[in-house]
Order: C-alpha cells, then sequence, then structure tokens
C-alpha cells in the first residue's frame, strides 16, 4: 500500500497558512477545520514550514499569551519532513515514528499535492489489516 491509497480518499485541499499570518489566527484555522497543523507556505507556493498545536503549546510554554500575536514563521518548524505518492505506508509509519512526526506533506516532481497524518496511516492500515483477516476466514470457511 502507498501514499497516493491515502490521498485518493481525502476531499478538499492543505490547509495552509502564510508566514506572516498571527498563532492567533492559525489557532483559528486548526479549529475551524478540526485539523492539528497546517502547512506554511511562501507566496511563490513553496514550503516554507509546518506549525502545529504541539508547536502553538511550547510556543505558549515558552513566550505565554504575547505568543498569540507573533507571527506563524516564529515557532512554525523549518525543516519540513516530506514524502512522495509512492512512499509505502510501511516506510511511512517507520519516519513518522522515528521523527515523531504527525503530519507530512506529499510532495512529487517538487509539487505539493497533499499532506497526510498519522490518523490517516492508521486509518488505512487498520482497515488494510481488517481486509487480510476477512480473506483469512473466507479461505478457511471455504476449505
Amino acid at each position: 500500500m502507498i501514499v497516493a491509497t491515502i490521498l485518493k480518499d481525502k476531499t478538499g485541499g492543505v490547509i495552509s497558512a502564510r508566514p506572516e499570518d498571527s498563532i492567533e489566527s492559525v489557532c483559528q484555522l486548526l479549529a475551524d477545520k478540526g485539523i492539528g497543523a497546517v502547512l506554511v507556505q511562501r507566496p511563490d507556493g513553496g514550503i516554507a514550514g509546518i506549525l502545529s498545536e504541539r508547536d502553538i503549546v511550547r510556543g505558549l510554554a515558552m513566550i505565554g499569551t504575547d505568543l498569540l500575536q507573533q507571527s506563524a514563521d516564529t515557532i512554525m518548524t523549518r525543516n519540513v519532513m516530506v514524502c512522495s505518492s509512492r512512499d509505502t505506508l510501511d516506510d511511512i509509519m517507520h519516519l513518522m515514528t522515528k521523527r515523531r512526526i504527525r503530519h507530512l506533506p506529499v510532495v512529487d516532481n517538487g509539487r505539493l499535492i497533499g499532506m497526510i497524518s498519522i490518523g490517516d496511516v492508521v486509518k488505512r492500515r487498520i482497515a488494510e489489516t481488517e481486509m487480510e483477516a476477512e480473506a483469512l476466514r473466507q479461505y478457511i470457511a471455504t476449505g
């Protein structure tokens, strides 16, 4: 199973913010969309960083509520790991676990095509396991 299978089932595009957007507006965006992270994109569409709920909580702990008026690029993660649509779910699960990453932009040929979360990966893996178990039950029942 590859990342492309996850993207096929996802609706909507990548939710993003700009580096100059306030942390407060990013918090509102996260709440409105029910998501845990946004991609921070430069005006040319390139990836400037990623800003997650975890980044915001850490920023609040370090800076306090003044953080809310600061810009996204103040606390965003700048060195963003990415994957491709051809990567396997096993490889992605290993990367996300090893690096403690919950969200990965999907980039093919230098172009952003989506974003996946650890929840997306686990959901797909569970579905795959259930299908395998059902196939085994059918095999045993007919044998």
